[in-house]
């Protein structure tokens, strides 16, 4: 036989060529049904390497902060906040673009998958995203990063201060699954069509090589960044990979497959990382906050008790955005926007000026210092064991958390 019989949305049945059933089979496969949480973490070091590679490293806050800093001078809060007047492009600025470019791959893939739609949810949940986000803002500023810029990339580049956070982010969530109402239901609207998906990702590849052609150095490097931003969101979205989801999920539900996702993408990325490092493609200090540990530790306390409210942590709340969730477009705003007048504010009290500790030579602030591991313990070798030894208990808690549910709080 050379047709088989499929439905329409309709319910009505069709008679289709088979060759035609198995394109749109391996279509579903790739595009349509859920990856693997591995898969995810193993392509998401993929993309790190490759800007390590490039002399580039991952962040999110530093473009969301240039979102709330440009919306402060809007409306008129900038002259009384100290924010300087001459914003960069957000189209420009590396980290403002990941950011966009992020949020646009994880648009194309929902599309792609007929996964995206208009979802709104009960007037409860803008209150709790609002309150959330503006944690997050607070916590970040604090740690020196989000989740990403606090916790993964300085892990990625052997700083202690990813450890720290990750401590908070811990305690945070724990502590924030007591405190939080249950999440209620999003309600959908009608679905886009998955071609626009294509024309998305079609523009973006127009974009990345316009720019990587030209002759203007800044922007031929910001095409590898359109490239890579748009990537994550991608690889984010089909994944559902989610840092958040990481943290809470063993305090709510026992659900460890997330958390041992994450753990295998450090496990990958720390020993990968360290190899570029030492051949130098890339400064480690510019990537590591000045935070150990007063700040990474408070502030990730802050921001994992804020991203439980919030629904997601930065790249979770950001892939979701591309999804369609009106709630997280909500805590991504008090995010951007309390990151902004937060960090104001822990400038102009002195709180997060940066000093340079002439002995140490790494940047100081009230609430800690660059902690580069490696030179912290005079070379590499305990930097190894050390990050296995943390990520072994972690998995083993994890794993022990699955089959007997003790760390359980709801």
């Amino acid at each position: 036989m050379n047709e088989s019989t499929t439905t329409d949305e309709a319910g009505s049945s069709l008679s289709v060529p088979r060759w035609v059933s198995g394109f749109k089979e391996d279509y579903n496969t790739i595009l349509v049904r859920e990856w693997s949480p591995y898969l995810g973490a193993i392509l998401l070091v993929v993309v790190n390497s490759v800007l390590l590679l490039s002399g580039l490293f991952w962040g999110v806050f530093g473009g969301l902060k240039l979102w709330g800093d440009w919306f402060n001078h809007f409306i008129g809060l900038g002259a009384f906040l100290s924010i300087k007047e001459e914003l960069e492009n957000p189209l420009l600025q590396r980290i403002s673009l990941m950011d966009i470019t992020l949020i646009l791959g994880a648009f194309s893939a929902a599309l792609m998958s007929r996964q995206f739609a208009v979802r709104r949810p009960p007037p409860q949940e803008f209150l709790n995203a609002a309150f959330g986000g503006s944690l997050m803002g607070v916590g970040a500023t604090l740690a020196g990063g989000c989740t990403t810029g606090g916790f993964f990339t300085p892990l990625m580049f052997q700083s202690a201060s990813g450890w720290a956070m990750w401590a908070g982010l811990l305690l945070g969530a724990f502590i924030g699954l007591k405190q939080a109402p249950p999440l209620q239901e999003h309600h959908g609207f009608k679905r886009i069509s998955p071609w626009l998906g294509f024309a998305v990702l079609a523009g973006i590849v127009w974009w990345a090589t316009s720019w990587y052609g030209s002759e203007d150095t800044k922007l031929a490097a910001r095409g590898i960044v359109i490239l890579s931003g748009f990537a994550q969101g991608f690889i984010l979205h089909r994944s559902r990979f989610c840092t958040a989801r990481a943290f809470r999920e063993p305090f709510m539900t026992a659900e460890g497959e997330m958390t041992k996702a994450m753990i295998l993408a450090l496990a990958i990325g720390i020993p990968v990382s360290s190899l570029l490092l030492q051949h130098k493609t890339v400064d480690p200090f510019l990537a590591i906050p000045p935070t150990f540990w007063i700040g990474a530790l408070g502030g990730g306390m802050i921001f994992g008790f804020g991203m439980v409210f919030a629904g997601g942590c930065a790249t979770g709340s950001m892939w979701r955005m591309g999804e369609g969730h009106l709630k997280l477009w909500v805590a991504v705003f008090f995010f951007a926007w309390i990151g902004s007048i937060f960090s104001a504010i822990a400038k102009k009290t002195g709180l997060m000026v940066r000093e340079t500790d002439l002995d140490l030579m790494v940047d100081t602030t009230k609430v800690g210092y660059q902690a580069y591991m490696p030179d912290m313990f005079g070379g590499w070798g305990w930097v190894y064991l050390l990050s296995f030894v943390i990520l072994a208990i972690w998995y083993a808690l994890v794993r022990y958390n699955e089959s007997t549910e003790k760390f359980t709080v709801l």
